[in-house]
């Protein structure tokens, strides 16, 4: 293989096979990359501004059954600490949403063994009914096989119950690393790779946008990683024609802090700010068909994810007005609706506030800025 001829078929959107981009990985220049990441960028999202947005993540309930290695927010059923939220709590939380412009709640929880379908039917409708404007991003694949297999049920019956209720979107959620030796060892309690892929077409069949994820950065090899954008870029060649699909795709790095998987196996997450700025441009090289890349900087923090805008990505995600599960695990970084724009600004672009569709929005012309207590 030769690096040229790489770039030359990334820049006319060919597809890349694992190899060809396990090769660029271990062999180009992070310059080169970013260069043609950047290029791509640029003809795929010509307007040129970095999109972020206003919400907010919710957990329905914080009782799990699939005992994921990586997470710390999970209780198991009966701890003293387990809840399943109210709808007084969603009303204040979705009150406090407004005020700060939000638009939307990402609704997730864990797999409650005792909450089916009608829980989530009846929770939609509620929020829907009096908040009819507020947009629902919610649940996830691990969480709609979980429902599925509660009820006896399809995915597409799952899913269409889901949307009639008022689930607007589906997030890329418990992806990990979608190989099976891999959720082996982190998540054994949740859907297999290809449930999960299976879900999302589903999915995109019934016009349900989704987006994407991949956490790397622990037990997962290098191939894996390519194995599992292969798999995404897969699943959007085959969404029907109106469909939207995948919207969008955000890898994320593991974070260590007190998990099962750093404790007991000694997994640390070793990701150098490199190595994130060439995963996503190799995130946007790989992925020809999914138009927008997101930078974590949850996850990774401001100057990384600025630099990562030079690479490819032109999102910059949400300022999460409430965020539980990832930060359980260590991440400390926040954005405000005034520093999350002057962090796009600083990085040489002009920001865009969007809604999960990735339509743009005006800003709020009464916003009340969040304030955060670090």
């Amino acid at each position: 293989m030769k690096l040229d001829e790489l770039y030359s078929k990334a820049l006319a959107f060919e597809f890349l096979t694992v190899e060809e981009g396990v090769f660029l990985y271990e062999n180009a220049a992070l310059a080169d990359l970013a260069f043609v990441a950047n290029e791509l960028r640029k003809k795929q999202v010509p307007h040129g501004k970095v999109t972020w947005q206003i919400d907010r993540n919710v957990n329905t309930t914080n009782v799990c059954i699939a005992n994921c290695k990586f997470c710390n927010f999970y209780r198991i059923p009966g701890h003293k600490d387990a809840y399943i939220t109210d709808i007084e709590t969603y009303k204040k939380k979705i009150d406090e949403t407004i005020r700060y412009g939000g638009d939307q709640l990402l609704l997730q929880g864990g797999h409650h063994p005792e909450l089916g379908l009608s829980f989530y039917v009846n929770l939609f409708k509620e929020i829907k009914a009096l908040y009819p404007n507020i947009k629902l991003h919610t649940l996830g694949p691990p969480e709609v096989a979980h429902i599925t297999k509660l009820e006896k049920s399809t995915h597409r019956e799952v899913l269409m119950a889901l949307r009639e209720a008022g689930m607007d979107s589906l997030p890329g959620a418990g992806a990990e690393i979608l190989t099976d030796r891999v959720r082996r060892l982190i998540s054994k309690g949740k859907c297999g790779s290809q449930e999960w892929l299976d879900i999302m077409h589903e999915a995109h069949k019934l016009n349900i946008t989704t987006s994407a994820t991949m956490m790397f950065g622990h037990v997962e090899t290098i191939t894996e990683r390519f194995d599992h954008l292969v798999k995404i870029r897969e699943v959007q060649s085959r969404k029907p024609d109106h469909a939207k699909g995948f919207l969008a795709f955000i890898p994320w790095t593991f974070q260590d802090v007190d998990t099962l998987l750093t404790r007991i196996r000694g997994v640390h997450n070793l990701t150098t700010t490199e190595e994130y700025i060439r995963m996503i441009a190799l995130s946007r090289i790989m992925l020809p068909n999914v138009l927008n890349i997101q930078a974590s900087w949850l996850t990774v923090g401001k100057q990384v994810a600025q630099f990562c805008l030079h690479a490819g990505a032109n999102d910059f995600g949400s300022i999460m007005i409430e965020e539980n599960v990832v930060s359980a695990a260590g991440a400390p970084h926040r954005f405000t609706s005034t520093s999350i724009q002057d962090a796009i600004r600083q990085a040489g672009f002009e920001p865009q506030l969007r809604n999960q569709q990735y339509e743009w929005r005006e800003m709020p012309q009464v916003l009340e800025e969040q304030v955060i207590d670090y």
